[in-house]
């Protein structure tokens, strides 16, 4: 039987609550669209495995709540991810003022490292815009990060930000790749901690993790 994936990490998605982070996975992950989803509560996930330069990735990408009441939860799991999205809301100046916020919390919870991308969702509300593209630009010009608009609604640019994503973990950790460019063998994986294998709302919990 051939494996089905080379190697597994985490993506996390971060911002505030509304800006659209449950409906940018369920996107990616099923290409499924619900307007009216309920507000995540504490963390959730959901798994997708993409090709990426002939290496088989496993991503096992995490949801979490935006709302303050769950921000203890949430932070336990930044410290494991290897890449983040920091997600705003283009209709939204405030969840777009709060990046900074988000991004201080992964400046101290998450390991030195982590690759990150700033996201400008729900772009198929232009009607509604209070943040300019250039604003994104700029503030991920200022921390360094690659940026996008996205709409889950209308699919713009889904698949496009979780590759690059993707492709810029992989770049980050390209010594530890090097032996599955070689010929086929066990990818080594670390096993998950006991007490995150299940999330908040999770039933399928994988068993390895590579971090």
């Amino acid at each position: 039987m051939a494996k089905q994936y080379d190697v597994l990490f985490r993506l996390l998605l971060l911002g505030d609550s509304g800006v659209g982070k449950t409906c940018l996975l369920c996107r990616f992950t099923d290409n499924q669209f619900h307007p009216a989803h309920i507000s995540t509560i504490g963390v959730d996930f959901k798994m997708k495995t993409i090709e990426v330069d002939g290496i088989k990735v496993r991503i096992q990408i995490w949801d979490t709540a935006g709302q303050e009441r769950y921000q203890t939860i949430t932070k336990q799991y930044y410290r494991r991810a290897q890449g983040i999205f920091l997600v705003y809301d283009i209709s939204s100046e405030r969840s777009y003022q709060h990046i900074v916020k988000w991004a201080s919390d992964v400046d101290e919870y998450a390991p030195d490292g982590v690759q990150k991308i700033l996201i400008g969702n729900k772009a198929d509300e232009e009607h509604k815009r209070q943040v300019a593209k250039e604003q994104g630009l700029q503030l991920a010009r200022e921390y360094g990060m690659d940026f996008y608009e996205t709409s889950a609604c209308s699919n713009l640019n889904i698949k496009e930000s979780f590759t690059r994503l993707t492709e810029l973990v992989l770049q980050a950790h390209r010594k530890e790749l090097e032996g599955l460019r070689a010929p086929p063998r066990s990818p080594t994986l670390a096993r998950l901690d006991e007490d995150e294998q299940q999330p908040l709302g999770s039933e399928d919990s994988p068993k390895t993790c590579w971090c």
